[in-house]
């Protein structure tokens, strides 16, 4: 069954090259990045994993834990661990969850339940789907998702103003506009009538449509 926005993020216990873990567990109650990867030594992902290692602070001051997956063995990513900090000058820094099974990867219908039960023999091309981002708050809800191609590395900057958005949304009755970022003007949502708005932003806000109602980021 297809996972979406609100949905629980599946639970599932697994071996990292950080050790063991259960994803519930693990996440704790901070909010989580999980994306995944096709293959192990493919160029595209290699370069991600390095730009996200290079991130780490900047999602961890978002109480922002970060995880990845491959479909290949831990033995492996270790190997791949390597050839990441030679490339991109970033070493792993974060765990990279192994899934030789195929199992956490059809658990989040990123492959279909009838490709088999090892990564042995399938190339980065059957497994070209295994390329989605997982946005997961502190409820273990999945908060957003998004699925690239094999050719199309992922802007990681763009993903923390993403995260921006979901954190300040979750607390507040606003919502971003297009290419907003930290601190620009947000909106207020439909479900705020305007005597609601007015006890909150006293100020007023600025409304070029009826139904648009722009104001300064809360504190």
């Amino acid at each position: 069954m297809a996972l979406r926005i609100n949905d629980t993020a599946p639970d599932f216990t697994a071996d990292t090259t950080e050790g063991a873990i259960s994803f519930h567990e693990w996440i704790g109650d901070g909010w989580a990045l999980f994306f995944s990867h096709p293959k192990d030594f493919t160029p595209v992902c290699t370069t991600e994993l390095g730009a996200v290692a290079g991130l780490k602070s900047e999602f961890k001051a978002r109480n922002c834990k970060i995880i990845g997956i491959s479909v290949d063995g831990v033995a492996d990513h270790r190997g791949w661990s390597a050839d990441i900090e030679s490339a991109t000058g970033n070493a792993l820094n974060y765990p990279l969850i192994g899934d030789p099974g195929l199992n956490v990867v059809k658990l989040y219908d990123m492959l279909p339940a009838d490709a088999g039960d090892t990564a042995q023999g399938r190339t980065a091309a059957d497994n070209a789907t295994a390329r989605s981002v997982f946005v997961i708050g502190p409820d273990k809800k999945i908060k957003a998702t998004l699925t690239y191609p094999m050719t199309t590395g992922r802007n990681f900057v763009e993903l923390l103003r993403l995260l921006d958005s979901c954190q300040l949304t979750a607390q507040e009755k606003v919502a971003t506009p297009a290419n907003w970022r930290q601190g620009e003007d947000v909106i207020i949502v439909p479900a705020v009538s305007n005597e609601q708005a007015a006890e909150k932003y006293p100020d007023g806000w600025e409304s070029p449509l009826p139904y648009l109602r722009y104001v300064p980021q809360p504190a």
